[in-house]
């Protein structure tokens, strides 16, 4: 399962959540739809994080910041 949650709720409350439950986070972010796009990680904390915010869960296609930093590789080693 992905790392990557969209959720219904602010930065705080996730970071808050995470520190409680020693959740490790990669990155988190604003998204320009509104609520929060968070990767952990570790897959494990992930789902637990899944099961603990259930009812604030994402489904289907979020608007994320124009300022997101895609982190993709050069040109030069893509096929």
């Amino acid at each position: 399962m992905s790392r990557a949650i969209n959720l219904s709720v602010n930065i705080a409350e996730i970071e808050k959540l995470c520190v409680a439950h020693n959740f490790r986070i990669s990155t988190i972010e604003t998204l320009a739809s509104g609520g929060s796009r968070v990767v952990l990680l570790d897959g494990r904390d992930a789902d637990s994080l899944r099961s603990l915010l259930k009812n604030k869960i994402i489904e289907g296609a979020v608007t994320r910041s124009a300022t997101h930093v895609s982190r993709q590789p050069p040109p030069s080693y893509r096929s």
